[in-house]
């Protein structure tokens, strides 16, 4: 039991009998001096016992948050700030974090935020390969001596389809961000969910014309090299040989068309089968396009197959036109296919039987009697009819 007095002097406390389990106890009384007031001393864990746990651990109690400024930004990069029509640069929009960041942070709805943010950054007059960012993890990296941790967002390569400059505009994030509690407890709420957008800065890429060319508006941009298969170079005439022309590099893959063939008397050149393959990582955009051809020799002799086919790009590193073109030399053998007579194996053929056929002319109908003694009888019914009802 615990007294508090309320005045000095002798305070005479008396005594009193208590029954515990049926047995009575008796306790003396006693007396004790009040002195004058006197200004008590801080206690330096009444704080913590004065908290009420329960309280605290429901969140309860009446916890001041503080917002603490954060080191951390949106930002949208590219890896070329200036390219010609067709040639690719990769774009990404990232969450930088610096190491000596000290505000809580998390993303937030960021499917639907991503899918806006995308409306706008894409650019109406460019060709997009997405490099389709599934997972979101953080990468560290250092920018201008500073160690950030980069949350890639999106991440996709351009390719301008004309000289018009690609502008990016400002684009926001909504992030949650946390205010954390000024005297932090063991049971209670020590961070409180608070909301901030953070927006990346408008960036412009400029966009140049094409060096003048004859194909300038057709060809493909990139750095492109050929790989080239052949069954065989040695050749007979109207027997087919299966030819590959795959190019493959760096660049707008999807945008390759088949090479130029030039046609004559000595070979057909059938319609190719095509196949692409594009990897899209590391910043890049690469990849292959395969066309299989079959080529039926007419002519005997040897032949250049480069003087046949070839393909026209522009290498942007190299500012320059380059071609690709066949290497093989072919060596045809057998007789010219260009007056062989189409000739049938089938003995009974119409020209075969023409000659044994007479040339009387005969009807291409036979005579119907059913139909001319069904139509008599009509005849006779209305002439019969008729009789009758003149008759009357």
């Amino acid at each position: 039991m615990t007294y508090l007095p309320t005045r000095q002097g002798i305070i005479t406390i008396p005594s009193f009998k208590i029954k515990v389990n049926d047995q009575i106890y008796s306790v003396n009384g006693k007396k004790v001096k009040v002195g004058p007031p006197v200004q008590a001393q801080p206690d330096p864990f009444r704080s913590f016992f004065d908290r009420d746990p329960v309280q605290d651990f429901f969140g309860r109690s009446n916890t001041e948050f503080v917002d603490i400024k954060e080191d951390a930004l949106l930002a949208l990069s590219t890896n070329k700030d200036e390219v010609f029509v067709g040639e690719g640069f990769t774009t990404t929009l990232s969450f930088l974090v610096a190491d000596n960041n000290r505000a809580p942070m998390q993303f937030h709805n960021l499917g639907p935020q991503l899918a806006e943010v995308l409306k706008k950054l894409r650019p109406a007059n460019c060709w997009e390969e997405n490099f389709n960012i599934e997972n979101i993890e953080g990468e560290h990296i250092e920018i201008s001596g500073k160690g950030y941790t980069q949350y890639k967002i999106y991440q996709g390569t351009f390719y301008p389809l004309n000289a018009k400059a690609v502008e990016f505009p400002s684009v926001g994030l909504e992030m949650i961000k946390f205010k954390v509690a000024k005297n932090p407890s063991f049971f209670g709420q020590n961070r409180q969910e608070d909301f901030k957008t953070f927006y990346s800065k408008a960036k412009t890429i400029k966009v140049k014309e094409l060096p003048p060319h004859p194909l300038r508006d057709a060809v493909a941009v990139g750095d492109y090299r050929l790989d080239e298969k052949i069954t065989s170079t040695h050749l007979q005439t109207g027997q087919s040989v299966a030819y590959e022309f795959r190019i493959f590099g760096e660049g707008n893959i999807s945008a390759i068309e088949k090479p130029a063939v030039q046609k004559d008397a000595a070979f057909d050149f059938y319609e190719p089968n095509v196949k692409q393959n594009i990897n899209r990582e590391g910043n890049r955009v690469a990849g292959t396009k395969t066309f299989s051809y079959f080529i039926v020799p007419k002519e005997p002799g040897n032949y250049n197959l480069g003087q046949y086919m070839n393909w026209v790009f522009f290498n942007p590193n190299k500012k320059q036109y380059d071609t690709l073109h066949s290497s093989y030399n072919l060596q045809v053998e057998g007789e010219s296919q260009q007056n062989q007579v189409i000739e049938s194996t089938d003995p009974g053929s119409f020209y075969d039987r023409a000659d044994g056929t007479s040339n009387t002319l005969q009807a291409t109908a036979k005579t119907d009697w059913f139909m001319i003694g069904f139509n008599s009888f009509l005849v006779l019914m209305l002439a019969g009819a008729a009789y009758l009802l003149f008759k009357k």
